[in-house]
């Protein structure tokens, strides 16, 4: 009798049982065209578990045992489909996440599938008294031929492997998971139809009564309309102040219900934006259509009046977005793509059959549009769901869609673009180079005014040039979020209450933040940037107008100076900077910078042969950008939190537990801020990798957060 799993009281599941559950599991998570393949993996991935050596280790033996790479060694060879190294690659990598191909040259030393095919390996051909195999004799799909460069046969093997990957890892954790935990429910579900007739009631109880509130609702009606014609991606292109956010909403619903999607996902640039969202959503939908948040700072919290099994499926479901309403970030949703892991890899088979919503498209990097629009064109186009691309700012992508997206079928929700005018609601004007003094002596002249600028630096400086009264607030991710949600919170207040209120702000008010204020001060960087900003302006047309004035400090570098460079000139050139010509020339000018860049992140970049066995899975997602993490979260403590004191002393003991708990008050920093604390004396390393803030003089809970400049009487 193999073993594959023991637990306690001598339980155990034989292995036989276990490579055929996944397989089935597997099979069952795959389209069609790859069923078989998916069969093939499952019933294989463990082969290495016939050895002697791992059946001793698994009745208690001390010994390390290698068994991942025994099922890829075993068909190595034995099939001439194209398919083969994409089901070799899911095996060996089942474990430690996709390697990179190599080349033939590799020695079995080597950490590439090629060396791994080549190490020594103990007899297990013990299997075949329990399961029986044959190699699918069909090549890929018919859908490969569409390719037509090299290049582009390669980008959609790789991305067909990953998902492939996908598949076979998690239905090999969902098989554990049911051994080990007979009782886990799986699954956070809802009603689409439901939720729609709640949030088409609310849409229905606006009475518009200003010639933008008319005008937002017809062009939303233009995108209901639209969106029945069936295309794989829909370009919603609105203006700020639209309503783009509860518009896609009910489109994605309608969607979801029409065409027979299994989930929404709604994918945000910030996680400060998704907090927000989060709770719009929740406040519509209540337990009608549970919301799923997957993002580093979320909180699983008891005291949203969710049972305990509820708050376990909640933190399951993260795991494989086993979930009908998910929002999460950018970098979430690209790891799930272009990551080798399989703790990252294993949600992306549920993309299939969804719609997925991509909120500010355009705050994507620029270098990394190649690999996001194949990304999207992919998933469309082969997964079956649908995808909504939208931006306030959209950018001309015609000829990117082109290139990388051949065939995907595409469309523009908002046809007529006459009502846009309508949102032209605010003077734009470009004052030049500014000292910080003139700046906060500005903005104290203007009653209710925003200043955003583009570093946190800056922001510290200028608030403490404006603190004078209450009246100033200052908000940055120095700040926890929960910090931040409470001063939101007041700055709301003060305005509904039309008080004066002067704001020092980073980007991070720009976009999913519903504030309205009268003037708007933004420091010069994108276009975009300056339009995200300016929709916090005059928000809902109560005014003739309101004031959105450029500025310079000086500071700009990098890729922020060279967008700032061509929006300089853009207000020289054009009388209208919010107009769609405008915004175009800005974008036709930013991607002309980086063009060769564009070009080149490709995964074929680095190959020195175009085969689907060199395929560089590894080197290529450590490269990629968008899941490199630019900055580490500080725990902030605060004795007059009995609650959050609580939880530190609860991982003090090592309960881990209550780390997500804790994320909601923690700081963000850059890596170079993290040094200056650690050569200060001022982080204390918690067990599960939490890093704790030891000193509290370092956080001004009353105003910017963590601030490492400040003085302090404290003796370290």
């Amino acid at each position: 009798m193999f073993k594959a799993h023991t637990g306690s009281d001598n339980k155990f599941q034989t292995l036989k049982e276990h490579l055929e559950n996944v397989s089935e599991l597997c099979a069952g998570y795959a389209i069609p065209e790859f069923r078989d393949y998916a069969r093939l993996c499952g019933l294989l991935h463990d082969l290495g578990k016939y050895t002697g050596s791992f059946q001793k280790r698994i009745n208690g033996a001390n010994i390390q045992v290698e068994h991942a790479r025994y099922g890829a060694q075993e068909i190595n060879g034995k099939g001439k489909g194209s398919y083969l190294p994409m089901v070799e690659y899911c095996i060996a990598g089942h474990h430690s996440g996709l390697h990179d191909g190599g080349t033939k040259a590799d020695n079995s030393d080597a950490a590439t599938l090629h060396g791994l095919l080549k190490r020594e390996r103990e007899d297990c051909s013990a299997y075949k008294s329990e399961i029986q195999f044959t190699m699918p004799k069909d090549s890929l799909p018919s859908f490969m031929r569409e390719c037509k460069t090299a290049e582009d046969v390669i980008e959609l093997y790789a991305f067909l492997t990953r998902y492939l990957f996908s598949c076979l890892t998690d239905a090999d954790f969902i098989d554990t998971e049911r051994f080990f935990s007979p009782g886990a429910e799986r699954g956070v579900h809802g009603s689409f139809e439901k939720a729609l007739e709640l949030l088409t009631k609310k849409l229905d109880s606006y009475r518009p009564t200003t010639k933008l509130q008319k005008a937002r609702g017809e062009i939303q009606s233009q995108v209901y309309r639209r969106m029945r014609d069936g295309a794989d991606v829909y370009f919603i292109d609105m203006p700020t102040g639209s309503g783009k956010t509860l518009c896609s909403l009910k489109a994605a619903l309608e969607t979801a219900i029409r065409e027979k999607k299994k989930r929404i996902i709604y994918i945000i640039p910030y996680v400060s934006i998704i907090e927000q969202t989060a709770e719009v959503f929740e406040g519509i939908f209540g337990d009608v259509l549970p919301v799923l948040q997957h993002h580093s700072n979320y909180s699983f919290d008891t005291e949203t009046n969710e049972d305990e099994s509820t708050v376990e499926k909640l933190k399951r479901a993260c795991e494989n977005w086993d979930a009908d309403l998910i929002v999460t970030t950018n970098i979430q949703f690209f790891e799930s793509l272009y990551h080798y892991k399989g703790s990252r890899l294993r949600k992306l088979h549920n993309l299939a059959d969804s719609v997925i919503v991509f909120d500010e498209f355009h705050m994507l990097p620029t270098q990394y549009i190649q690999p996001c629009l194949r990304a999207v064109g992919y998933i469309t186009k082969y997964l079956n769901s649908t995808a909504l691309i939208m931006s306030a700012t959209m950018p001309d992508y015609s000829a990117y869609m082109k290139k990388y997206l051949p065939g995907s079928s595409v469309a523009g929700a908002v046809e007529d673009k006459s009502l846009f005018s309508a949102f032209e609601k605010c003077r734009y004007s470009y004052v030049g180079q500014k000292s910080l003094e003139e700046i906060a002596a500005m903005a104290g002249e203007r009653g209710s005014a925003l200043v955003v600028v583009n570093s946190r630096k800056t922001a510290k400086r200028l608030f403490n040039l404006c603190r004078k009264d209450d009246k100033v607030y200052h908000l940055s991710t120095h700040m926890t979020p929960a910090h931040r949600s409470k001063v939101i919170c007041k700055i709301k207040s003060r305005l509904d209450a039309g008080a004066d209120v002067t704001v020092i702000s980073t980007s991070l008010i720009e976009a999913g933040v519903d504030l309205d204020f009268r003037t708007v001060m933004r420091e010069n960087a994108g276009l975009d940037n300056v339009v995200q900003a300016g929709g916090r302006c005059n928000r809902e047309g109560k005014m003739e107008s309101g004031d959105v004035i450029v500025f310079e400090t000086g500071s700009a570098y990098g890729e922020v100076a060279i967008k700032a460079n061509i929006t300089r000139s853009l207000f020289e050139e054009y009388g209208n900077i919010t107009g769609e010509d405008c915004i175009k020339e800005y974008y036709r000018r930013l991607f002309a910078w980086n063009d060769e860049l564009i070009s080149k992140n490709s995964i074929t970049e680095d190959m020195l042969s175009l085969k689907p066995d060199a395929i560089p899975f590894r080197s290529y997602a450590e490269s990629f950008g968008l899941i490199d993490n630019e900055t580490i979260g500080i725990l902030i403590p605060d004795g007059e939190n009995d609650e959050l004191m609580n939880d530190i002393e609860t991982l003090r003991q090592g309960n881990l537990s209550v780390k997500r708990r804790l994320q909601k008050y923690c700081a963000s920093v850059r890596h170079y801020e993290f040094k200056t604390m650690l050569e200060m004396g001022l982080i204390e390393q918690l067990p599960g990798g939490v890093c704790m803030l030891n000193n509290p003089a370092y956080y001004d809970k009353d105003y910017v957060g963590l601030d490492l400049e400040r003085e302090t009487n404290y003796i370290l």
